[in-house]
């Protein structure tokens, strides 16, 4: 456990929070947190310093540990995926509890993965392992108070239990210059997908097998996706010996390489059967890409992006092809309003801003 004070408050402050979370965010420097692509240690970051800014101290446990038990009387619970059923036990009877919902409901969640699998196997004759499957969660019904990071897609998969949902941007990591002098007649034909694991629930088998089809388009693969060594065996000769297919790895998103990737792409092709709000996307976005992408990535992406209709290689084909027949006005307008787009939506100040407005809200309402 992590425990932080607050410098707003008396050295006899007792007000805590219990953010269940992660914890290493605060155990490395500040370099070692700069090399991770992930939004997750700098999401729990800000919640801390929101709630430090506002006069509470907080403990930081990660959302993993499933042995700590509460002792202190919070005035706060958040956690992000299961551990509100088992905290309520031992919390004060008024205690405010709030789900931090950074994905779609387990259920829907595991499911579309499932049936991801199923479909590549009937299409392909092979079964590849699930690799995004989550723990079954009650911790919506437990919740006093809801935020969901993404758009109405992962909401939504949540409104059995009738609670109101706070929808919260997610924060980018990177800050890209403005797309405006790409080359796009240089690049209209170029597209990358990015990911991190569970290849098959991100799309990326019917990515592969839409290049495969198109030898005069180009696609840039970027991931970590030899880790999953079935899918990379199944895959090897596409990924490795296909001409107008590059397999760059996992790459360093704030590196001259990755860089050098973005210039040189016009889209991001992404068709993830389930997300919160899609970290690559939002990546994706802050680099000027157009992106064509499904729902369930969860983000909103119109007019200058394409929602995929179906999970298909025949519509991901269809919607490649319209994009790289744009011309190259409309090409540098989609473009510049997609980098427009993540400049006034997903940046960590304005996620700070919508999370703090969470929080006054309801000290507000609770009298705090």
């Amino acid at each position: 456990m992590i425990s932080l004070k607050s410098k707003n408050c008396g050295v006899d402050n007792k007000k805590w929070i219990l953010l269940s979370f992660v914890t290493h965010p605060f155990a490395i420097t500040k370099n070692e947190l700069l090399k991770s692509p992930h939004t997750t240690p700098w999401e729990c970051i800000e919640l801390a310093k929101i709630l430090l800014e506002h006069g509470y101290n907080v403990d930081v446990i990660d959302l993993t540990n499933q042995s700590f038990i509460p002792k202190k009387k919070y005035t706060m619970v958040i956690d992000v995926h299961q551990n509100l059923e088992r905290f309520t036990h031992y919390l004060p009877s008024n205690c405010i509890k709030i789900y931090y919902i950074t994905g779609s409901h387990w259920k829907y969640h595991n499911k579309a993965e499932l049936q991801r699998i199923a479909e590549f196997r009937n299409r392909r004759g092979v079964t590849l392992l699930p690799r995004r499957q989550i723990t079954p969660s009650k911790n919506i019904e437990y919740a006093d108070y809801v935020t969901s990071l993404g758009n109405s897609f992962a909401k939504n998969t949540y409104a059995y239990a009738h609670k109101e949902i706070t929808q919260i941007p997610l924060l980018s990591t990177i800050s890209l210059p403005s797309p405006q002098n790409k080359n796009f007649e240089l690049i209209k034909k170029n597209f990358v997908w990015i990911g991190g694991g569970g290849a098959v629930h991100k799309g990326l088998d019917l990515v592969l097998e839409t290049f495969l089809n198109l030898p005069d388009y180009n696609l840039t693969v970027c991931g970590p996706v030899e880790r999953e060594e079935d899918f990379y065996d199944f895959y090897k000769k596409e990924l490795c010996e296909t001409p107008n297919i590059k397999f760059v790895g996992r790459i360093n998103i704030r590196g001259e390489q990755f860089k050098d990737i973005m210039n040189n792409t016009i889209g991001l092709v992404y068709p993830s059967c389930s997300e919160g709000q899609s970290g690559s996307v939002i990546t994706a976005l802050h680099a000027g890409l157009i992106p064509i992408v499904t729902y369930q990535s969860g983000v909103d992406v119109y007019p200058f992006g394409i929602i995929l209709k179906s999970f298909s290689v025949s519509e991901i084909t269809a919607q490649i092809k319209q994009i790289s027949g744009l011309s190259i006005d409309e090409l540098r307008a989609r473009s510049v309003s997609a980098w427009d787009y993540a400049q006034e939506n997903h940046t960590r100040e304005v996620f700070k801003e919508k999370y703090t407005a969470f929080v006054d809200d309801i000290i507000k309402k609770k009298h705090l």
